[in-house]
């Protein structure tokens, strides 16, 4: 299956302005792992929804400039997402179960999450971040665990060839107010990356499931 450029630009995310509050520089290691994942396990337990504003910053080395898009995310247990894309174009990716549905202005396409090995791995690196789930995966993962006052900062490390191929490190920014995810970067073996960051967050406001439907 061919995955047009700004697909692969939006899930390669997926995936924020780099603040200095999250320099790595400040950070060292976390003392106690367990007690850091119980609390997450927690607080992901008792996170049925999430929504959120996004800003998301793609840097890409053959351009001198980085692309600043902005939107809208929606996250409600099992498996439903929706990246809402407003600035500078409307696009839209839904994720429902096993379907996913993209709207790229007037053109809309369907696919089946099993059909493609890439929309389902970078599937679960979304929900596994979102819901604290892919800190338990250190069989595919190499992780490595930080913080500083006011973040924790999880790094992941692809041990498997096939995502070695487009992914060198995932890193995952931790909100210590309550744990969730405030931003997300996914840094290509190029040096080419992805940031997004969540703000405005609400947790547990009620999401109409109609808001993962095809449109």
């Amino acid at each position: 299956m061919k995955i047009n450029s700004k697909l692969f630009f939006t899930l390669s995310v997926l995936s924020f302005y780099c603040f200095s509050s999250f320099s790595q520089s400040s950070y060292k290691a976390i003392e106690d792992i367990s007690l850091f994942k119980s609390n997450l396990a927690e607080m992901s337990r008792k996170t049925n929804t999430i929504k959120s504003d996004f800003i998301q910053e793609k840097n890409l080395s053959f351009l001198s400039e980085k692309i600043i898009s902005k939107g809208l995310f929606y996250f409600k247990k099992e498996n439903k997402i929706r990246w809402q894309y407003t600035e500078p174009f409307d696009y839209l990716i839904i994720i429902n179960d096993d379907k996913i549905f993209i709207k790229d202005e007037d053109k809309e396409s369907k696919y089946d999450m099993g059909s493609n090995k890439i929309f389902n791995e970078i599937n679960k690196i979304i929900t596994g971040c979102v819901q604290g789930e892919i800190l338990n995966n250190d069989k595919d993962y190499k992780i490595e665990y930080y913080e500083n006052d006011n973040f924790y900062y999880v790094k992941l490390t692809p041990y498997s060839d096939k995502m070695k191929e487009f992914l060198s490190n995932i890193d995952i920014y931790f909100d210590k107010k309550d744990l969730s995810v405030s931003k997300l970067e996914m840094i290509e073996l190029s040096g080419d990356y992805t940031k997004i960051e969540f703000l405005n967050k609400k947790l547990n406001e009620e999401i109409p499931d109609k808001t993962f439907n095809d449109l």
